[in-house]
C-alpha cells in the first residue's frame, strides 16, 4: 500500500466509525438539522480535544504530523476498540518496522498443525494466510462449508468465497453477520501490512465485482481475533450452532486457525458426527 493508499484507507476507517456514533449517547441532539449519521467533525475533535482544523485534515487523508498520544484522544473520542486503535495508528504513522516483505507465498500447513485439525473431528477447521486465502481445512469443514478441494487455488480465499459461492451466502442465518467477522479479520492484516499493493487491488476488484461487499468492509470493525456465536442452516444437517474462535498458529505468523466449536447443548456436534460417519461409509464402499 503507497502513502495515498493507506492515507485513503484511514480517511475511510474516520469517516465510517464516526457515522457509526450515536449523539445521543453523548448527550448530544441528534434533530433535523444533522444532514448525516453519527457525529459531526467538530464533535469528534470537541471530544478529542484537537482543532477541528487538525482533525479534518486527518480525516480528509493528508499527509500531516500526527502523534501517537493524540491518535489516542482521537481513537478514544470514537470509541474504537483496541484492535480499532492499532489498525488506526498503523496506517496514521505507517509504523512498519515489523511487516514482511510484500512479495508472498502461501506458507505450508506443518505436519503437526495438520495433525491437530485432523484430530478436531468435530470441529470444523479453516488454517488460512495473511491474505485469507485458505491452505489447510479438515473433513469437518469440508462437509459444513464446501470441499475446498473442488475450488481452484486461486480462488480458494475465503472473503471472496463468502461472496462468489451461493452455498456460503445462504449457509448463515445471519450471513452479514458471518461475513462481517472475516471483513474484520481481513481489514485487520490490511493494516498491518500497508506496504502490500495485493490488498488495495484485491479490495477493488471485490469492489467491482459484489454490490454488496462495498457496504459491509465500509462497516466492518477490526479484530485479530473474531469470537462470535453463529447459526448455519446447512443443506443435509439443517440448523447447527457453532462458537467460532479464531487463533493465529504458534510460531507462524502467517497462519490463522477459524475453528467453530459445536455450541454445547445443542445437537450439532451429534450431527456432525452422524453425517461424517455416514460419509465416512459411503467412501469405504466407494
Amino acid at each position: 500500500m503507497n502513502s495515498e493508499a493507506r492515507l485513503h484507507a484511514l480517511s475511510e476507517f474516520l469517516k465510517s466509525k464516526r457515522a457509526m456514533l450515536r449523539p445521543e449517547s453523548f448527550g448530544m441532539s441528534s434533530g433535523s438539522r444533522r444532514r448525516t449519521p453519527g457525529l459531526r467533525r467538530e464533535e469528534v475533535a470537541q471530544l478529542a480535544d484537537v482543532s477541528l482544523t487538525w482533525y479534518t485534515w486527518l480525516e480528509q487523508g493528508r499527509d500531516i504530523r500526527v502523534s501517537p498520544s493524540v491518535l489516542n484522544s482521537v481513537a478514544k473520542a470514537l470509541q474504537l476498540n483496541e484492535d480499532e486503535r492499532k489498525y488506526m495508528l498503523t496506517l496514521a504513522l505507517e509504523s512498519d518496522s515489523e511487516q514482511s516483505e510484500p512479495d508472498h507465498a502461501s506458507p505450508a500447513v506443518p505436519s503437526s498443525l495438520k495433525y491437530i485439525i485432523d484430530e478436531l473431528r468435530h470441529c470444523p477447521v479453516i488454517v488460512s494466510d495473511r491474505r485469507c486465502g485458505i491452505v489447510g481445512w479438515n473433513d469437518a469443514a469440508a462437509y459444513v462449508f464446501l470441499d475446498f478441494a473442488e475450488v481452484p487455488v486461486a480462488e480458494r480465499n475465503m472473503v471472496r468465497l463468502l461472496f462468489a459461492r451461493k452455498e456460503l451466502r445462504r449457509l448463515a442465518a445471519n450471513w452479514e453477520h458471518f461475513a462481517g467477522g472475516f471483513l474484520a479479520m481481513f481489514r485487520s492484516y490490511y493494516g498491518q501490512y500497508v506496504k502490500d499493493e495485493w490488498y488495495e487491488q484485491f479490495i477493488s476488484e471485490m469492489k467491482a465485482s459484489y454490490p454488496d461487499f462495498t457496504r459491509l468492509w465500509e462497516e466492518s470493525g477490526v479484530s485479530y481475533a473474531p469470537e462470535v456465536s453463529l447459526e448455519f442452516r446447512h443443506a443435509q444437517a439443517g440448523k447447527m450452532l457453532f462458537h467460532l474462535t479464531s487463533m493465529q498458529a504458534q510460531g507462524s505468523s502467517e497462519l490463522r486457525c477459524s475453528i467453530y466449536t459445536p455450541a454445547p447443548g445443542s445437537p450439532t456436534e451429534s450431527k456432525l458426527r452422524q453425517m461424517l460417519a455416514r460419509r465416512e461409509s459411503h467412501e469405504i464402499h466407494d
